[in-house]
């Protein structure tokens, strides 16, 4: 059985810290359930670091079903979400209504999530009304990356602090199961999380929320390209993963590589028959 969101919120009234990672594909995906991980995400964010795009905004809604696809087959106990893509949300509620229910009907995932606050909380109450439990995602919203003018810490002022403190209680009120709050100043978090029945999942956001979330590839060391000053490197497997090429090449050119160990037989006698031929 997979995690509910019940449990999910359960969790938050027993103290208990929430641990999600995104995950992209079906092998790093059976990894990451393995684990015992109670959330997978698949991000949005695999645009950038799965397929080489500068941002989050060009990720289309079947690049990101294609992943959410392999990474429900390679999970048993973990909830699925289904990170919803840009503008595919923001036109009409018909809209976002079936781009929710592709990730469910088409991907195979439990949820989905969006960003946003104030702007979008009838549309996600349209989708949980139709029975699709949706996550929230305010403070840095990458999708509106260009607006903010870059990754910026959000919430700073105390008007942007009241707008944030606003945006998750329209959430919570639209029914959202958690909301991801990104870049948004520790103590504000803190105080978001407190006023909130609902589970709180931090990204850049401090200790004080009830969960946090990271970018697998920042984790594991893998993306060499951008480091969040957020993300604590917990493998450093680019180092490795280099010197193991280097050596696969190293060895082929030398002959070292494939060996017998590495090769299969066959009867001589089949193959004299061949050299007679």
């Amino acid at each position: 059985m997979h995690v509910t969101v019940n449990e999910i919120k359960e969790m938050k009234s027993k103290k208990e810290k929430i641990v999600m990672l995104t995950a992209y594909d079906y092998s790093t995906a059976k990894l990451v359930d393995e684990s015992g991980m109670p959330l997978i995400l698949v991000g949005d964010s695999l645009g950038m670091v799965l397929l080489g795009y500068e941002s989050t905004i060009p990720v289309t809604m079947d690049e990101m079903i294609h992943h959410t696809k392999a990474v429900v087959r390679g999970t048993k106990r973990a909830l699925v979400i289904g990170d919803m893509p840009f503008m595919t949300y923001h036109t009409t509620t018909s809209d976002a209504l079936r781009n929710a229910a592709r990730f469910i009907q088409e991907g195979g995932a439990q949820a989905v999530k969006l960003e946003g606050g104030i702007t979008v909380a009838d549309t996600v109450k349209r989708i949980v009304e139709c029975g699709i439990p949706v996550m929230g995602h305010i403070g840095l919203t990458p999708q509106s990356v260009h607006q903010f003018g870059g990754h910026r810490v959000q919430g700073k002022t105390p008007e942007a602090a009241e707008r944030l403190l606003k945006d998750a209680r329209a959430l919570e009120q639209a029914g959202v199961f958690a909301v991801v709050l990104e870049l948004v100043p520790a103590p504000l978090s803190k105080l978001i999380t407190n006023k909130l029945s609902i589970p709180t999942i931090g990204i850049g956001a401090g200790p004080d929320c009830d969960g946090q979330v990271q970018v697998i590839h920042d984790l594991l060391g893998l993306f060499a390209d951008f480091a969040p000053k957020h993300a604590k490197q917990y493998a450093k497997l680019a180092g490795l993963i280099k010197n193991a090429l280097a050596d696969y090449i190293t060895e082929v050119k030398s002959g070292k590589f494939p060996t017998a160990e590495h090769s299969s037989t066959m009867e001589e006698s089949l193959l004299q028959e061949l050299v007679r031929a």
